[in-house]
């Protein structure tokens, strides 16, 4: 018998640029990174929103820089993070007959739309470029600064995906302006999530001008120190590790429920509520078992609910958050590796959840959210 050991190391570098204003024809960085010049051919792919809100301003854009754009139009909700999505993007590559490594896809929306495209790009021709600007919070802290691609499958979150980065990532907090609140707020859950696990400065930022973020859609003194924060933390957490061969993450904290939870509301949560739930149960949890001081878990719910998210929802059953750690516990390869806070700025890993003490933070956080909606 004869054996073969291969052995490679692959090393892959992405930009991430942070910019005001990108579609205004005197900004040169969307059109630099898109390589944009007279008479290439480029697949603009954006969801129906911002088709809507910036379709103008971007086909403007692209004839400015003398680029002439084949727009395909998707549709954003999680309920389009699917196979057909995907069809759809992967068949307007295909019909536009892109060359392989100069014709780089560019996506403007969501982080659902950015998902798709980017795993559309990821197995078209075994990888092609695609340029990436996430126009929602969640996009701009999370979803558009890491390196995973996904869609939904078998009604399981994100069950099918690669780990493929985008050449360049823009990140153009001017988009937040038409927002809606509830979508701002969705957003802030992840910048609460890195505050509460990594970093006590932004925390402190969070609570104390949460209400100025929300109103003016980060259009006030601390945006930019906020989104700053939350973006570095988030990257220093990503890069030692963009592949996830460490599964222990604390930037998984607020998802180890949430996943299914999100899924089982049926669109009646944003993906953010879902985090926010989940981080409140971690926070009960962790609480109860002494991990974390009573103030510390106190300003970690008190901030959640000033925020305007939710600490609990109906779809909490103890059937459903068995089905959802079990599945996560899958997902993290047969163990729970799930991320507890141990402070502001701190947490930890536990390995064995019960499902009583998990019963037993969603009733309280359920007889507590009754108490806030009567109060």
């Amino acid at each position: 018998m004869v054996t073969w050991t291969v052995r490679t190391y692959e090393e892959f570098a992405y930009r991430i640029h942070e910019t005001d204003d990108c579609l205004s024809p005197e900004n040169h960085v969307l059109a630099r990174a898109a390589q944009l010049c007279s008479g290439r051919r480029r697949l603009l792919v954006v969801d129906h929103q911002i088709d809507k809100l910036y379709g103008d301003r971007l086909r403007a854009y692209f004839a400015y820089h003398g680029a002439v754009p084949e727009t395909l139009v998707i549709s954003a909700g999680e309920h389009n993070k699917s196979l057909d999505a995907l069809r759809r993007v992967l068949d307007g590559v295909d019909d536009l007959g892109l060359n392989r490594r100069s014709d780089p896809i560019v996506v403007v929306g969501g982080g659902v739309v950015t998902d798709v495209v980017g795993l559309a790009a990821s197995l078209y021709r075994r990888g092609t470029p695609f340029i990436r600007v996430p126009t929602t919070l969640v996009g701009i802290i999370d979803a558009g600064v890491g390196v995973k691609t996904g869609i939904n499958y078998a009604g399981g979150k994100n069950r099918l995906g690669t780990y493929y980065p985008s050449a360049d990532t823009i990140l153009d907090r001017t988009f937040l302006r038409t927002l809606s609140e509830r979508h701002i707020r969705n957003g802030i859950a992840e910048a609460i999530k890195v505050a509460i696990m990594r970093n006590r400065t932004l925390f402190g930022l969070l609570e104390t001008h949460v209400a100025d973020l929300v109103s003016t859609r980060f259009d006030c003194a601390v945006s930019a120190a906020v989104i700053d924060h939350a973006v570095s933390d988030m990257l220093g957490e990503l890069e030692p590790n963009l592949r996830e061969h460490e599964l222990r993450r604390l930037v998984d904290f607020g998802h180890t429920f949430s996943p299914q939870l999100e899924m089982v509301a049926d669109g009646e949560l944003l993906h953010g509520e879902a985090v926010a739930i989940d981080m409140a149960i971690s926070t009960a949890i962790a609480a109860r078992r002494a991990m974390i001081t009573e103030d510390d878990a106190d300003r970690i719910l008190s901030l959640l609910l000033r925020a305007g998210l939710p600490l609990w929802h109906r779809a909490c059953t103890p059937a459903a958050m068995r089905r959802a750690l079990d599945d996560t516990t899958r997902h993290r390869d047969g163990r729970q590796h799930c991320p507890l806070p141990t402070g502001l700025g701190a947490g930890t890993f536990v390995e064995h959840l019960t499902h009583d003490e998990i019963e037993y933070a969603t009733e309280w956080l359920k007889d507590l959210t009754l108490g806030v909606r009567v109060g």
